[in-house]
């Protein structure tokens, strides 16, 4: 039997469609109309149509910022229940830059311990003030919030799996998403395509955007006993070495009644279970008497795509690879960029009322973006090459941790998004430190290692 596809509006330039729904929040972000001139034609009748296709984090702040901005958006979210295994930790300045509400967070991390190959533990965060910490909270609890919001202000949602995206033939045709819904398929007719469905778009790989290196994260909830529980009330902890992972760290981070187990890999997926018994291992006298609750696997992407923008379809967060190496940070980021390119497209479009084409998303969303976090990126990587590579250089970075500059101007940068502001004799310092726990462990003369040094 042949499928029947539903489309949702007769897409034509000279058809109209209904508009977007335009009520004011105080939560919506600010948007401002740029006063460049899209060279593209008006919309009669109707304003612009977008699709966004995944509702985490990336996808739910593009929808918000688009609805806001008075584009008619569909937020397309497959499972809204589940949620991908992930650390939860957010940075301090998100809570206010994305309004997210007190309640909403699990734990307020105040203590933190890096755990060297040797089982040297660095208390790292000792130079937090009073009223800093870092928030954690459950990511489904998190997703949900952004999507409800997301809809609060306008946005349409539609669960439902999408399929594969139609894209046009010719620049002024529409894009059909097409997709499941409530057992049926149907399909919608768009102008702009956000493609915020993870590190395995379907989006990315409809308009041929390219492959990445995908890591896989692989997390157990484990719920401890009462008594083991108040150990980690305010703590996490990051463990590195050959035997959690070998290129990248595991970590015990506590939730609301249990605490988050996990380690991820990107040189060795197939041993990922092999590594997961290795930081339960680690942490045995601290879980041991804990149940398994729930357990979750899934990828993450190591590096931005070369191409992120195509058309008028645009990535963001995992399906741009915006997740950063060393860290492995990737909610803010998800969210900034989801933001960023919604308010892109409202100012390319001047509030819905044109259509707009790459040239546009690339000046108001690509450039901006790489102009803010390219050097951020590329800065991470280079960490993660030098210290993340084999033990003697963990054990290198693990030391380095227990400097009080190093934890300042590493806290300040991460809780707050922005360059933290060094002393030039403290820089130095820092240099020679660097370099000497390089030569302690037996890591100097790495191209990479050599590199870092010229940074430092």
């Amino acid at each position: 039997m042949a499928l029947q596809f539903q489309c949702l509006q007769v897409f034509s330039p000279l058809s109209p469609v209904a508009t977007t729904r335009s009520p004011s929040s105080s939560r919506s972000p600010s948007l401002v109309i740029a006063s460049s001139k899209s060279h593209t034609a008006p919309l009669l009748g109707r304003k612009l149509r977008a699709a966004v296709i995944g509702g985490g984090p990336a996808g739910s702040s593009a929808a918000e910022a688009l609805a806001a901005g008075g584009v008619e958006t569909y937020l397309f979210e497959r499972s809204p229940s589940s949620a991908k295994p992930c650390g939860g930790a957010l940075p301090l300045c998100m809570l206010s830059e994305f309004d997210i509400p007190a309640h909403l967070i699990d734990r307020h991390v105040t203590r933190m311990k890096i755990i060297s190959p040797s089982n040297i533990a660095v208390d790292f965060g000792k130079t937090l003030k009073a009223h800093e910490f870092i928030p954690m909270l459950r990511r489904e609890v998190l997703d949900s919030f952004l999507r409800a919001r997301a809809q609060s202000i306008g946005a349409t949602i539609i669960h439902g799996l999408v399929l594969n995206l139609e894209v046009p033939a010719s620049s002024n045709a529409p894009y059909v998403v097409h997709y499941t819904t409530e057992n049926s398929m149907r399909s919608l007719a768009v102008d702009v395509v956000i493609g915020a469905d993870g590190a395995n778009s379907r989006v990315a790989k409809s308009i041929d955007a390219g492959g990445y290196t995908c890591a896989i994260a692989f997390q157990e909830r484990i719920k401890l006993p009462e008594e083991k529980m108040e150990y980690y009330e305010n703590l996490a902890e990051m463990y590195v070495g050959n035997d959690v992972s070998p290129d990248f760290y595991a970590w015990v981070f506590p939730k609301c009644d249990h605490v988050a187990v996990g380690t991820g890999t990107v040189c060795s997926k197939q041993d990922i279970k092999q590594y997961q018994r290795g930081i339960r291992e680690r942490a045995k006298s601290k879980i041991s008497g804990g149940k398994v609750i729930k357990v979750e696997a899934h990828p993450i992407p190591e590096h931005p795509r070369a191409r992120r923008v195509i058309g008028r379809v645009a990535l963001v967060g995992d399906a741009a690879g915006y997740v950063t190496k060393c860290s492995g940070e990737g909610i803010y980021f998800a969210a900034k960029s989801g933001r960023m390119c919604g308010e892109a497209v409202v100012r390319a479009s001047e509030g819905g009322e044109r259509m707009i084409g790459e040239r546009d998303l690339k000046r108001e969303y690509l450039r901006e973006w790489d102009a803010k976090y390219v050097g951020t990126f590329r800065f991470l990587d280079l960490l993660q090459r030098v210290f993340y590579g084999d033990n003697a250089g963990r054990e290198a970075l693990v030391e380095m941790c227990g400097n009080e500059y190093v934890q300042r101007m590493t806290f300040e940068s991460y809780l707050y998004k922005k360059l933290a502001e060094g002393n030039r004799v403290e820089d130095a310092k820092l240099m020679w430190n660097t370099i000497g726990s390089l030569i302690k462990c037996g890591i100097v003369g790495s191209r990479e290692s050599d590199s870092i040094a010229a940074f430092l």
